[in-house]
């Protein structure tokens, strides 16, 4: 029997899109089709599994179904991918994949719901107005359940080239969709590279609790968790976006990290991940939090008095107890939420930022200083521009590590010119993650002293350095990227001119020539 590979996923999924080309946006469409994928995978899942305990129990089918009540999920027949194939040319397929997906959160409630007992998929509707008029929304889910029908979508456990096919697929196909959705992408997507890197940089240790405050779709989550060497690490996640946290949590399950916790709701306006009244705390915090999010939650005064509105500035959580970001830029809301949750004398952060979280004044520069006086800073990493999805800005890494101990210092590093330029986005290739991580890892091991470490790559910065620079951290400052222009030899320009009036006035003299040889015939 051939085995099922991620390549054989992606080609009849991928393909599967093509009933929704040109109808909705990629960043609303990937919702139909993950989750239908989602569909088959759990479908596959029980068929492989009741198979085995029907062999098991001699076609003992009572038993079976039995035993079938213990595993991973539980699957009601009018859920099953077999029984939505058999009824593609209903009037109403859209309302029965609906019902499916409801009787699905129903029979599996402690995974398939948020902490409120909202269901996964109340934000994805397969009945919905978006798909066209009812008779070409019926025609392309049936379309949608066909394509899934192929051969080659074999699912069962028991026929998958390796355990990590589905999860592999999944991600894949994510990262696809980001780079057709544009601008929307970066809302539930941070590319691989970047995710590889921000996990190698806060590796946690066996046994860590890993956290992503803004998680979109799980992928930087998923990252960190294998990062560890061993599956002896758990996973919590929040999103704020209702279809991206349904992302977030059908991922989780098709890459076998059944026990992480994902929450839907605003992380700083209302923080799902708590112990009794207090915010829960983490090993590990990483996060690619919107950039200079507007309205994230401070507000007027006004509002504040009359209490419209959640307010920074009595927050129940004391996470802005170094200052309340300005209203329109919400980097440091986010960047303080993450130092909050992270444990005492020892929790590392990594966090994707915009450059202007380094060295914008102003409620800004405040909190930049008092974090600094901290010392919990430990790194301020350049990337390369045009590597996010929907912008093509240069970011910024910055690593924070609450057990920093004696070492003042903070490394900074160019690697803005380090990439390799691709069609749409440009790319950090291994090398590249490779040297920032090694300079990285010599600093955190005390391997590095004060000064340049590399000319125009990487500086260890003291506390005075950057005191003196009034706790700017704009990396200029600190690596000199510097590129002296080559002197101009002005006599040998010189010479270049005369030659070249020298060319153009024989030039001229033969035009002249042509002509009154045309003039005279």
């Amino acid at each position: 029997m051939s085995k099922t590979t991620k390549e054989d996923v992606f080609k009849v999924v991928w393909r599967a899109c093509d009933t929704f080309r040109g109808v909705i946006d990629p960043s609303q469409y990937k919702d139909y089709v993950l989750t239908m994928l989602f569909i088959k995978y759990v479908s596959d899942v029980w068929k492989d599994k009741m198979e085995q305990y029907l062999e098991k129990y001699n076609q003992d089918k009572e038993r079976a179904e039995w035993a079938m009540q213990k595993e991973r999920f539980v699957v009601p027949p009018h859920t099953r991918f077999e029984y939505l194939y058999q009824n593609r040319g209903e009037v109403n397929i859209g309302e029965l994949v609906n019902q499916g997906l409801e009787a699905l959160e129903e029979a599996n409630p402690g995974k398939l719901s948020g902490e409120d007992g909202s269901g996964v998929f109340r934000n994805i509707d397969f009945n919905s107005s978006n798909l066209g008029d009812t008779k070409d929304k019926n025609t392309r889910l049936k379309n949608l359940i066909i394509d899934f029908s192929n051969e080659k979508l074999d699912l069962r456990p028991s026929v998958l080239e390796g355990h990590d096919v589905i999860g592999d697929a999944y991600e894949f196909l994510i990262a696809n969709f980001a780079s057709d959705a544009g601008k929307k992408a970066g809302e539930f997507f941070t590319p691989g590279q970047v995710s590889t890197l921000i996990a190698k940089l806060t590796k946690s240790q066996s046994g860590a609790r890993i956290c992503d405050p803004t998680c979109g779709s799980g992928s930087l989550l998923i990252k960190a968790g294998k990062e560890v060497g061993s599956d002896n690490f758990s996973l919590y996640g929040q999103e704020a976006n209702g279809s991206t946290w349904a992302l977030a949590v059908m991922n989780m399950f098709l890459h076998g990290m059944d026990n992480a916790t994902i929450r839907w709701g605003d992380t700083i306006r209302n923080p799902k991940l708590r112990e009794g009244d207090a915010l829960m705390k983490f090993d590990t915090v990483v996060a690619n939090p919107p950039f200079s999010l507007d309205k994230w939650g401070k507000v007027e005064d006004d509002a504040a008095a009359k209490g419209t509105d959640f307010d920074p500035e009595s927050d129940s959580y004391n996470r802005f107890w170094r200052g309340v970001p300005p209203k329109s830029k919400g980097d440091w809301a986010f960047i303080s939420h993450m130092i909050e949750t992270a444990y005492e004398g020892k929790g590392k952060v990594g966090v994707v930022v915009p450059h202007g979280v380094l060295f914008r004044g102003s409620s800004e520069g405040k909190i930049r200083q008092k974090t600094m006086e901290e010392n919990i800073l430990e790194a301020v990493i350049g990337l390369p521009a045009n590597l996010f999805f929907g912008t093509g800005i240069p970011a910024a890494i910055l690593i924070f590590n609450k057990g920093k101990a004696a070492n003042n210092n903070v490394l900074f590093i160019d690697a803005s010119q380090q990439y390799e330029q691709g069609k749409n986005q440009n790319v950090l290739r291994d090398a590249d993650i490779n040297k920032i991580v090694e300079t990285y890892r010599k600093f955190n091991a005390g391997k590095l002293k004060p000064g340049v470490v590399e000319d125009k790559y990487a500086y260890v910065a003291t506390f005075e350095d950057i005191q003196e620079n009034d706790f700017n951290l704009n990396i200029p400052r600190y690596v000199d990227t510097f590129e002296e222009e080559a002197e101009v030899d002005i006599a040998g320009v010189q010479r270049e001119i005369e030659r070249l009036e020298g060319e153009l006035t024989g030039v001229k003299a033969e035009l002249k020539k042509y002509l009154d040889e045309l003039l005279k015939n």
